[in-house]
């Protein structure tokens, strides 16, 4: 089993990268990903964008901008290869989701362990020939910027807020101005570079290359707010009509004493520990969904070939493109997989799955004490993937 080195440099530990650059500053990491190399080629990716299952995106810049038409250009998929016909010199394709088309790629967030892994997002690829660029813009989240193939020209500027000013009437958010240029580098195949969220970036393919986005995300408050609203149904005691003081006042007026009485007994149920455990299942759920839907296998293992694949050393890894973690309070292991909480598992069943969804990859010898249809339910729910020796 060939262990992955984190994708660092020697002079900086994860706990300084963690307290010095994450969310703060970016980070250029030569020869950060060399997995990358040869992994893949841009007709990988090309092929992979026209199949009807991928998510993908062809975007298409006109040499200039004419009157009343955007200067770029976008289509989602399905795209065909009718689509790759003709097209302008600067173009790139962006394909989501590559962990869920190639597991020894999504095992690469291995590299980036010191972020947890429900703070992942997907792992997206950008092709584009010489010239080829996305344009000026930031993310609202943290991405290392991996390249695979060729080289791409990077350059850094300001932080954006609510106030950056977009181009107008463009399909995708562009800016013009990036501000104090900070960092101007070109990164061959291997390198990595760090950007935090926020910060205006520009890519330019100097050849025919790949660039990997590993992205990491967090959730948005709308989205925990619904989701404790759909927890909290299953609590009767939240339906019970709340007692509140009355004083005398106009009958058509809802008093300010009214709400803060409200607003104070719903802080005190967050706060308790029914609100602890309510929290704690709807974060989980939250952080655990997928982005993308599960691509169905179109064969799949029998428990016997399991079985005899690992005795020939095969070994069990978490499957990337799934989300597979767990919450601990007070002793209590809660796994969730994919937005769902994981029930009537047994004390063996939670300790392995615990084990591989902190990335240890396991072999037949610890398969003890377990059924092995069970496992290979895991198998087929896509939780996990069977990585066979080279």
């Amino acid at each position: 089993m060939t262990s992955i080195s984190l994708c660092l440099p020697n002079t900086i530990t994860p706990e300084q990268f963690l307290s010095d650059y994450w969310q703060k500053k970016p980070l250029l990491i030569k020869q950060g990903l060399p997995q990358l190399i040869g992994m893949f080629e841009p007709e990988d990716i090309l092929g992979l964008a026209i199949d009807e299952d991928a998510t993908a995106r062809l975007l298409t810049q006109a040499a200039s901008k004419q009157e009343g038409q955007p200067q770029w250009q976008l289509k989602k998929n399905p795209l065909t290869e009718a689509d790759f016909d003709n097209l302008p010199e600067q173009w790139s394709v962006l394909v989501q989701n590559l962990e869920q088309w190639s597991p020894e790629l999504g095992a690469l967030w291995q590299a980036l362990d010191f972020i947890p892994q429900w703070q992942r997002d997907d792992i997206m690829v950008s092709y584009a020939p010489k010239g080829g660029s996305v344009g000026k813009h930031y993310d609202d989240y943290d991405v290392f910027l991996a390249q695979g193939f060729g080289s791409r020209r990077w350059q850094l500027g300001k932080f954006c807020d609510e106030q950056t000013q977009f181009v107008a009437d463009e399909p995708i958010r562009l800016f013009d101005d990036m501000g104090e240029i900070i960092f101007d580098e070109i990164l061959e195949a291997g390198d990595v570079l760090y950007v935090p969220p926020k910060l205006a970036h520009f890519g330019v393919a100097q050849d025919d290359c790949l660039t990997f986005s590993f992205g990491c995300r967090r959730p948005n408050l709308m989205q925990i707010i619904d989701n404790l609203a759909d927890v909290a149904t299953n609590d009767s005691a939240l339906f019970i009509p709340m007692l509140l003081p009355q004083a005398m006042q106009a009958s058509g007026e809802l008093k300010t004493d009214s709400i803060e009485a409200i607003k104070t007994q719903l802080l005190q149920l967050l706060q308790s520990e029914r609100g602890d455990t309510i929290i704690r299942q709807a974060v989980s759920e939250v952080v655990s969904k997928r982005q993308y839907d599960v691509l169905v296998p179109e064969e799949s293992l029998t428990t016997d070939e399991m079985i005899a694949a690992l005795a020939t050393g095969a070994t069990l890894e978490a499957d990337y493109s799934n989300r597979l973690l767990y919450t601990q309070a007070d002793n209590d292991i809660v796994l969730y997989a994919n937005g769902q909480r994981l029930d009537d598992l047994h004390e063996t069943s939670i300790a392995l799955l615990v084990r591989l969804s902190n990335g240890e990859h396991l072999s037949l010898d610890d398969m003890e004490g377990i059924d092995p249809d069970e496992v290979m339910e895991w198998l087929e729910n896509g939780w996990i993937w069977m990585n066979h020796p080279e």
